[in-house]
């Protein structure tokens, strides 16, 4: 369990609240989790144990805004005044550097969800080396070309009120939209999953549900638009293992349809080893919902392809 919160000094500047589990059996590879918005890391424990019991070392932080992360740049639901996508992905590769001194020789593979995975697919455009493979799940590189509109907005947003302050537009157009999608909804949070407890411990949860600022959603869109740009991921080494995973009734990735978007766009540019799984019941937190037990064994089988039993 994350039973104790540890602290990484990282160059950026920020103190980095992580949590970590180490494998009880044999190690074969480490697993960075990196967690989507508005929530925090140890909501990742379940999912830490599962890979800890199969051989994996499993490190998951808060990221800058977030959790029990502090930085002077930062104030909550921001990554810095400045510069924010960088400073999150110098933050992961702080992390990432940590947990391969702390197990020289080991397989390091990069796990993302909804925002998390934003923050993976974008440190694997600047570090590809670095890992021997990005998970990038439940989140829509697809919809880049909403993103002028959705800076018009935030622009307008930060003339009025600046950038260190929640985005009022923002939330109603993605968080509301998609809670209002659900049929028959019982919380504006149902798009998250399908099992009411799970909803129900989103919301009680102090450290998940908050606004997230104007800067955020700006360095948010920025990665959207990295993301989905051939040339940076031309930058990724075509043989670099990419898992892709959404859920078939998540109204944030258009019901998993940015996943088949981002297949396509990396096979066309030669990406040949992407593994890519649709849940078709499945909301937004795959880890969170239903078929947690499957996908939990879906990507087990995707590590342990990389990473050799030893």
């Amino acid at each position: 369990m994350f039973e104790t919160t540890q602290f990484l000094k990282s160059p950026t500047g920020a103190t980095l609240a992580f949590h970590t589990v180490e494998a009880s059996t044999t190690a074969r590879g480490i697993v960075l989790i990196a967690h989507g918005m508005s929530e925090h890391s140890r909501r990742y424990a379940r999912f830490a144990n599962h890979l800890a019991a199969q051989g994996y070392h499993a490190y998951a932080w808060d990221h800058r805004g977030h959790g029990e992360t502090t930085a002077p740049d930062a104030v909550k639901g921001q990554f810095a005044r400045r510069d924010g996508l960088d400073m999150v992905i110098a933050d992961t590769m702080a992390i990432r550097d940590m947990a391969a001194a702390n197990h020289p020789g080991l397989p390091i593979l990069l796990f993302g969800h909804s925002m998390g995975a934003m923050i993976c697919l974008n440190t694997a455009l600047k570090h590809p080396d670095g890992f021997a493979g990005f998970a990038v799940w439940n989140f829509d590189f697809g919809t880049a070309s909403s993103v002028p509109l959705m800076r018009l907005l935030l622009g307008i947003e930060k003339w009025l009120k600046g950038s260190d302050v929640p985005s009022s537009i923002l939330p109603r157009l993605t968080f509301e939209a998609w809670g209002k999608a659900i049929p028959g909804h019982r919380t504006l949070l149902d798009w998250l999953s399908s099992i009411p407890a799970e909803v129900d411990a989103y919301i009680a949860d102090p450290l998940c549900g908050f606004p997230c600022t104007v800067s955020l959603w700006s360095d948010v869109a920025d990665g959207v638009v990295r993301g989905a740009d051939k040339a940076h991921l031309s930058r990724i080494p075509k043989d670099k293992p990419i898992m892709l995973v959404g859920g078939g009734k998540d109204p944030a990735t258009r019901g998993a349809k940015g996943m088949h978007w981002m297949e396509a766009r990396m096979r066309a540019l030669g990406f040949a080893d992407i593994s890519k799984q649709v849940y078709p019941d499945a909301r937004h937190e795959t880890l969170n919902d239903t078929v947690s037990d499957l996908a939990t064994a879906d990507f087990l089988a995707w590590a342990n392809r990389i990473c050799p039993s030893r």
